[in-house]
């Protein structure tokens, strides 16, 4: 009589199913995908009662073909490079000067998803590695689409911080005329003249463009600019190294030397010549302006900026009632999650697109009245948190001065790293920045 004999599991295979499977608990707590947790008894099959045969279509040693080894190593690297892109980090190019001499133009960063939480895709059937266009067309499907969510990160914006995020304003777009945005479009030319003569695409949150900018208020913070100089709760900003403001800067009538606008750092998008060679609009650190005051052909140097009272359309909130401006500005209160106000003939305007778009509510206005769900209500309790993003290039910089608020659910990550940097005015190999090579991103 033969007996047989059952393969008991070794103490080898249950250490690694304990480690497999622990990794694996935390990963859905971490997801909050608790439907995952049927997961466990694959994973315990794999490692211990081994029931089923997961290697089925595994060929035998020799028999696979060279191209499906290519094919498999391509696909792993796909998978592996993807999941890095969602849960921990993805590459960025500084592609405006809206943030000199913080971030420079041509710099390459490192953005970190974990530091405030990944943001889980919303169009998960997307072109592996790519935003939101291939070769001219979307690089995603519009459907299927699930719901806002962000994973636990190791903490929060806070101010001051340089924060790459989704445009707010870049749901819709005009394909090939992207700045300004759809928007201030529609209010400088019309909305029937534009729908008429553009080709208009609308895009999912986590498709719009992405921005890097430095969060200067917070949720439940006033915002105030007073003559370009940012206050928060009536207390000015940390005045950072970086920040830079416009200057009329006026010589003898002899031109700046090329050689000086070098040495100094000041690039050919800070500076414009007005007025002949005695005169230039110049984007200056307050470090440069000392710099610039001590050459003798220089005999002035000054500021410019736009009076109090001198409304410009294109800032935030685009209405006439707010006589607004990018260096006079507010008060105005960032929405937090949670806070109520009373909504009133004026504020309305402030918070209407908050209400309406970005936290999905039926809105309607009649008669000066506000209906929500249909419902007449004159009270409003904001559903998530909202931030106020600014370029440290003040004076060329599109931020939230010309579109308002930037919400919780737009935020990508934090950049930590440049691993290397490009001088686009010059060539190779001068063009490589050396000193800005796996330099850590700080707030100052």
């Amino acid at each position: 009589m033969i007996k047989l004999i059952e393969n008991k599991p070794t103490r080898k295979q249950y250490i690694k199913f304990a480690i497999v499977s622990t990794l694996y608990v935390l990963w859905i707590l971490w997801m909050h995908s608790y439907w995952m947790f049927i997961g466990l008894a694959i994973i315990f099959d794999i490692y211990i009662s081994k029931k089923v045969k997961w290697n089925v279509f595994k060929q035998k040693e020799g028999e696979k073909k060279k191209w499906k080894e290519w094919a498999d190593a391509l696909i792993f690297a796909l998978v592996v490079s993807s999941l890095i892109k969602i849960f921990i980090f993805q590459l960025y190019a500084i592609p405006t000067g809206s943030l000199e001499k913080t971030l420079l133009i041509g710099d390459r960063l490192f953005v970190s998803k974990l530091s405030f939480g990944p943001q889980m895709p919303i169009t998960p059937l997307a072109v592996p590695l790519v935003h939101n266009t291939i070769f001219g067309v979307n690089s995603y499907l519009d459907w299927p689409q699930w719901d806002y969510k962000r994973l636990t990160g190791f903490g929060n914006v806070e101010r001051d911080d340089i924060v790459v995020f989704n445009f707010p304003v870049g749901d819709t777009i005009l394909v090939g005329n992207e700045n300004p945005d759809y928007y201030a479009h529609i209010l400088l030319n019309g909305r029937e003249a534009v729908q008429n003569n553009y080709e208009i695409k609308t895009r999912p949150i986590d498709k719009e463009e992405n921005f890097v900018k430095r969060c200067v208020a917070l949720p439940g913070d006033t915002l105030n600019i007073i003559d370009s100089k940012v206050f928060i709760d009536s207390k000015p900003q940390k005045a950072y190294k970086g920040i830079m403001y416009k200057y009329l800067v006026t010589t003898d009538g002899s031109s700046i030397n090329p050689k000086t606008f070098e040495r100094l750092e000041i690039t050919s998008k800070d500076k414009e010549n007005i007025g002949g060679t005695a005169n230039y609009q110049i984007d200056l650190t307050d470090e440069k302006v000392a710099e610039l005051k001590k050459f003798p052909s220089i005999t002035s140097v000054v500021k410019m900026i736009s009076p109090k009272g001198e409304p410009d359309m294109l800032i935030f909130p685009r209405d006439p009632k707010f006589k607004w401006n990018n260096d006079n500005f507010g008060p105005l209160v960032i929405p937090k999650k949670g806070m109520t106000i009373q909504l009133t003939e004026d504020n309305i305007i402030l918070y209407r697109r908050v209400i309406d778009v970005y936290e999905y509510n039926n809105y309607e206005e009649k008669g000066g009245k506000v209906f929500i769900d249909g419902k007449q209500v004159e009270t409003y309790t904001f559903k998530q948190n909202y931030y106020w993003m600014m370029g440290d290039n003040r004076d060329n910089s599109a931020d939230s001065r010309s579109w308002g608020f930037v919400p919780e659910d737009h935020i990508v990550g934090k950049p930590v790293l440049i691993f290397y940097s490009l001088n686009e005015e010059k060539s190779f190999p001068s063009n490589i920045r050396w000193d800005r090579l796996f330099k850590v991103v700080r707030k100052e």
